[in-house]
């Protein structure tokens, strides 16, 4: 059985590793950084995120659907049942599970799934999308001021720029 399961990821490394080749012959033009990120998680060995598609991470979903043989994004009805997923998917493989959700309050309906991850110590990232850069701060459209928020439920939030 071991030996199966060492054949197995040999296979997923070296089918994973053409991907990355294939990905990096084309990054030679400019494509959105959210492409880059779906391609991240492929690199990583992720094979499926969950999610409420949202207008604050457009790039990325493009990026799952230009990827969608290499990784599949479900689409949920609710942030709530997103995160949830993600964790039961980080619960029984052992490996992050992944979510996408918009600011505010998709944010707020994935909170639960996000903090019971946390409290179970089951491995989840979440991606929480945001306001433009240079809308920040000024109460833009469903702006929250998501670091401070996520952190008084123990969460460690990093917030790119």
């Amino acid at each position: 059985m071991r030996s199966a399961v060492a054949g197995e990821h040999a296979r997923h490394t070296l089918a994973t590793t053409d991907r990355i080749q294939t990905m990096n012959a084309s990054a030679a033009s400019p494509r959105p950084a959210g492409h880059a990120l779906v391609e991240a998680l492929i690199a990583q060995g992720i094979d499926t995120a969950f999610g409420v598609p949202g207008e604050s991470f457009l790039a990325a979903l493009d990026g799952f659907y230009e990827h969608r043989d290499s990784i599949r994004f479900i689409a949920c009805r609710h942030e709530n049942g997103a995160s949830y997923m993600a964790e039961a998917q980080g619960k029984l493989t052992g490996r992050p599970g992944i979510c996408f959700v918009t600011r505010g309050p998709g944010a707020s309906n994935a909170a639960i799934g996000i903090h019971t991850a946390f409290q179970d110590s089951t491995p989840m990232i979440v991606f929480i999308g945001q306001v433009a850069s240079d809308q920040r701060d000024r109460e833009a459209f469903q702006e929250v001021e998501q670091v401070a928020w996520l952190a008084s439920v123990g969460v460690d939030l990093q917030q790119g720029a």
